[in-house]
């Protein structure tokens, strides 16, 4: 269970390779399913700490639970525990691979189940410096990809978005790993070439015979501030039932999380 780090690109349509026959969409691939695919189902709790950049700090805390359901399909639950002024509040995603994915935010103080508009999943992510799409994941079809570079170890790939105007960011570089296929470094450049936000997978492990990020950071470049999520009690194909990901348990969270 990773945050996520997505795939974009220029220049190149998806499906182009490098001169040496590298198939560059097969690399975006396999880098999407290692970070967001492994086993049916999966389940962590996450520890998430937000700097501000001015010396302050804040803690949440929270379980996060994704099950694969057809084919590229997906469910995510997210149930906050603490602090108080969250304690409760469940965010809900049903990721379509074909549409605009579902997504929906309940908060208790409000009695409130919101829908999130398909055009905020680029926003801070419970006032973090993720995003929402951090957390379910970008469509490896949304950008054209191209290989800058490969080395022993790592490709190094270039992503621009087709639609530019629904994203803040112009293009992003990302690093991949070649053994775990799991993305470890991406950097997005806005509007004007200037990077200003990077995602990095600090500490890897092998769990339940998955690589698996343990440890992450997103940093804003601009202002300063970053937040780091720390995942344990990490497990995979837990045989979730899909009746868990619905609006019901918004409000009632499923004893998988408890």
């Amino acid at each position: 269970m990773t945050e996520l780090i997505t795939l974009f690109l220029m220049f190149l349509p998806a499906w182009a390779a490098a001169d040496n026959g590298i198939d560059v969409q097969e690399i975006v691939e396999k880098a999407n399913r290692a970070s967001y695919y492994a086993g049916k189902d999966g389940r962590a709790d996450v520890t998430m700490t937000i700097h501000d950049g001015k010396g302050g700090a804040r803690e949440r805390a929270f379980t996060i639970l994704r099950l694969n359901t057809r084919g590229a399909d997906q469910k995510f639950y997210v149930y906050f525990k603490e602090p108080a002024d969250v304690r409760k509040m469940a965010y809900l995603v049903w990721k379509n691979a074909n549409r605009d994915d579902d997504r929906w935010l309940w908060l208790p103080a409000m009695n409130l189940v919101k829908r999130i508009a398909p055009g905020d999943k680029r926003t801070s992510f419970v006032g973090s410096d993720f995003v929402y799409e951090d957390v379910s994941g970008r469509g490896t079809e949304e950008d054209h990809h191209v290989l800058i570079k490969e080395t022993d170890t790592q490709y190094h790939l270039k992503s621009t978005p087709k639609d530019a105007g629904s994203v803040e960011f112009s293009y992003y570089e990302l690093w991949i790993d070649k053994t775990t296929h799991l993305p470890r470094k991406a950097e997005y450049y806005d509007k004007q070439g200037k990077l200003y936000r990077r995602v990095e997978a600090l500490k890897v492990e092998q769990i339940d015979d998955h690589p698996t990020v343990v440890e992450s950071k997103v940093s804003d470049l601009v202002t300063g501030g970053y937040t780091i999520n720390r995942f344990t009690n990490v497990s995979y194909d837990n045989g979730y039932n899909e009746r868990i990901f619905t609006e019901r348990f918004l409000r009632r969270p499923p004893r998988e999380i408890r």
